[in-house]
């Protein structure tokens, strides 16, 4: 997976030239989530003075290499950059999925986690993976909830990074916070989700330290 940052992403990302290359190189499927005009309303939390623009995974047998120098051409095209990582997925709740480069349905809101200096590796995940997600899935209206632990960098600049997480949401929990949390216009439902949410985000550190990248989500088969 790898975060891009740039002024104009979205071209080069659904071009059929980056498709063919990656292609060439071994890669089977491609994942643009792109920060774009459908979802201009959305909230997004950076940690830099940049935001991220865009998360793209790529699925492949081949070189990471290739891969990587492919991706970097783009942000280099952008007046931007590129970090990537080896990521295990896993995915909680599976969502809706058309390969043929459509823009998905809703809101996909992709997560970059850091693991808090005084978790271990092990505890961090505990939290995370077994404690908060059922808590995650129960306190919101997802419909689609992917993990992917990051495994090791594979660009040399790539910041440290442990986990990015895409959640899908009804597009009008955009701009409505109970469309968003799923609790029907009930306020006090609203409330104790949140809090309830707040308290399990809280105790794996994503309170701090994070990226929040609102995304429309386009999928493509490369082979």
């Amino acid at each position: 997976m790898f975060a891009l940052w740039g002024d104009d992403l979205s071209a080069a990302l659904h071009s059929p030239d980056l498709r063919a290359a990656l292609a060439a190189a071994g890669a089977e499927r491609l994942q643009v989530n792109l920060d774009d005009e459908h979802v201009a309303a959305a909230m997004r939390i950076p940690t830099g003075d940049r935001p991220i623009g865009a998360v793209v995974s790529v699925w492949t047998s081949g070189p990471s290499a290739v891969v990587v120098s492919a991706l970097e051409a783009v942000a280099r095209d952008a007046s931007g950059h590129v970090a990537g990582w080896e990521v295990e997925e896993r995915r909680p709740i599976g969502p809706p999925e058309t390969w043929d480069g459509s823009r998905g349905a809703g809101l996909a809101n992709v997560a970059v986690l850091r693991r808090p200096d005084e978790l271990s590796q092990e505890e961090w995940l505990h939290r995370w993976l077994v404690d908060h997600t059922p808590i995650a899935i129960a306190t919101q209206a997802t419909f689609g909830y992917l993990q992917n632990v990051v495994v090791e960098a594979v660009t040399p600049d790539a910041p440290v990074v442990h986990a990015l997480v895409e959640e899908l949401f009804p597009i009008e929990g955009m701009t409505d916070m109970h469309a968003f949390y799923g609790s029907g216009g009930d306020d006090a439902e609203l409330s104790r989700r949140l809090e309830l949410l707040m308290g399990s985000v809280t105790r794996i550190g994503a309170d701090r330290d994070i990226d929040l990248v609102p995304t429309s989500r386009y999928l493509y088969a490369l082979s």
